[in-house]
């Protein structure tokens, strides 16, 4: 069987993987990476999820893996977020939690204070603005008390010149979260999960009823 020019490879036996090696391990080949190893292959053949077999095999490759310069960035060295020590003064980390919508409110902004670890949800427009967001943080957070320092995720939200023009004025200072990394704001994504947990034992199948908990 043909697929235009290409001969197709049937799956049993070890041809296909045969074939990824002639065009990847030989001398003329030259242990070349994912894409110029496909383009070798799929030149002369065919078969379903071919790019995938070919990933697969170049990622696995010993002599790759041992002898290959690595020309990724070396990752920084991680730091703690400082320990707030004033109780006079909130830092809140700062998150959003994606909810269907009902009504105008689609999402729920979750706040916890590293100190006293107090945490407040607030129910919101699933794409409620940066402006939206100030407003709602001020009504709920800092009408308890001034924030000295505000991490949050990289929400474009919080990424925004407003936020940041407005941090500097009140005096605090706007931190985010590492890319892809959870885990730097691990407060809020515990109270996250915990969160997420309470809806699905309380809230009724249709999701609608959310916006009703004693939280919101």
């Amino acid at each position: 069987m043909t697929k235009g020019n290409r001969l197709y490879v049937p799956k049993g036996g070890d041809l296909r993987k045969s074939l990824i090696s002639e065009c990847h391990d030989t001398l003329w080949a030259g242990h070349q990476g994912e894409e110029r190893t496909y383009a070798l292959v799929q030149r002369a053949y065919y078969w379903p999820q071919m790019r995938d077999d070919v990933e697969t095999y170049v990622r696995t490759c010993l002599i790759c893996q041992q002898d290959k310069a690595d020309h990724q960035k070396k990752a920084g060295l991680l730091h703690h977020f400082p320990s707030q020590r004033d109780p006079g003064r909130v830092s809140p980390w700062t998150t959003f939690l994606v909810l269907p919508k009902v009504g105008d409110l689609g999402s729920i902004i979750v706040v916890v204070d590293r100190l006293s670890k107090y945490a407040t949800f607030i129910a919101a427009p699933k794409h409620v603005t940066a402006e939206g967001t100030a407003h709602l943080f001020f009504k709920h957070i800092v009408s308890i008390g001034a924030c000295q320092d505000i991490v949050s995720d990289r929400d474009s939200r919080f990424t925004g010149v407003f936020w940041t023009e407005l941090f500097k004025i009140l005096g605090s200072k706007l931190s985010m979260s590492s890319s892809y990394h959870p885990q730097s704001d691990g407060q809020t994504e515990r109270f996250n999960s915990m969160l997420e947990e309470y809806l699905r034992h309380f809230v009724r199948g249709t999701q609608k009823d959310w916006v009703d908990q004693p939280w919101t």
